[in-house]
């Protein structure tokens, strides 16, 4: 493979959005495609895209209202909509069988993707991807429809108010980045703050992604219907969980039974960002499960 000194980028359009995505060559090598997490950007994934793009033909996209894809107008975020994104850019890049590896959120949209598509996708690396357990998804999910819509409507005026935070240098927006997850390194910080901000007019700083991301919509996939959909994967699973993180051990409730072939791996001294906090473990279990 010719030694090309980083990624290339790339548009594609879902909903009217022109989407941003980062393609990192070998195209004859097998896909594999990196979807990040909420409030995060497709750089996130430059470590271990690095590590493995010898072997693979590596896509890293950035989601809508993150990194440089477009805001949606309106700003409803619901996992529908990124599902519908992801399978559109399989779709127009024509990567299907497809690898894909997530991380929290785009762990979610993942592992639904592969429940909507078993056929499309040869292996998943959910990376703290199953989002809070049961009881607390279903605590939001199963409010009445009147308190929750109240407190969506209250949620998002709120939100309509709030002028993105501006930080007055790069070096403070990195500042935040390194309290934010005290496990990164220095270099790691500061490489994600200058991918994840964009520079105002006036000279400050602001994160790339969309407040009106922070809102949980009103509707959407159940927990039953999420459950439904991760029991029809077909492909073998590997769930990373970091024992610092606020997740919980998927194998002390009912969410283990839906999948069909999963594996579990744990890692001491981490955190949400598994993959920043032990990045070498990371890449031996993966390399290990996608070598099977």
């Amino acid at each position: 493979m010719p030694d090309i000194p980083g990624p290339t980028s790339h548009s594609y359009f879902s909903q009217r959005l022109r989407l941003h995505y980062v393609d990192w060559g070998n195209p004859e090598a097998p896909p594999l495609l990196l979807i990040h997490g909420g409030r995060d950007h497709c750089r996130n994934w430059d470590w271990i895209a690095e590590a493995l793009r010898a072997d693979y033909h590596i896509i890293a996209p950035d989601l809508r209202g993150h990194g440089d894809s477009q805001w949606v107008t309106g700003g409803s975020y619901s996992f529908a909509e990124f599902v519908y994104d992801i399978a559109q850019l399989i779709h127009q890049t024509g990567m299907a069988p497809v690898t894909i590896v997530g991380h929290s959120l785009g762990g979610g949209i993942s592992l639904r993707y592969a429940g909507v598509y078993p056929d499309n996708v040869t292996k998943v690396i959910a990376i703290e991807g199953l989002g809070p357990g049961p009881d607390k998804q279903r605590e939001r999910t199963e409010t009445p429809i009147q308190p929750r819509l109240r407190d969506w409507i209250e949620e998002v005026r709120d939100l309509s108010s709030r002028i993105p935070k501006r930080y007055k240098t790069l070096d403070e927006a990195f500042q935040r980045m390194q309290a934010a997850n005290p496990h990164l390194r220095p270099d790691q910080a500061r490489h994600l703050t200058t991918h994840g901000v964009n520079q105002n007019e006036d000279g400050t700083y602001s994160w790339k992604f969309d407040n009106y991301f922070r809102t949980h919509t009103p509707y959407g996939i159940s927990v039953a219907e999420t459950h439904e959909l991760w029991s029809k994967i077909t492909c073998p699973i590997l769930h990373l969980r970091g024992l610092d993180s606020w997740s919980t051990d998927p194998r002390k409730d009912e969410r283990a039974a839906c999948f069909k072939n999963a594996q579990y791996v744990e890692y001491e001294n981490a955190g949400h960002w598994v993959h920043h906090d032990q990045l070498d473990g990371v890449l031996s279990a993966a390399r290990a499960f996608l070598a099977e």
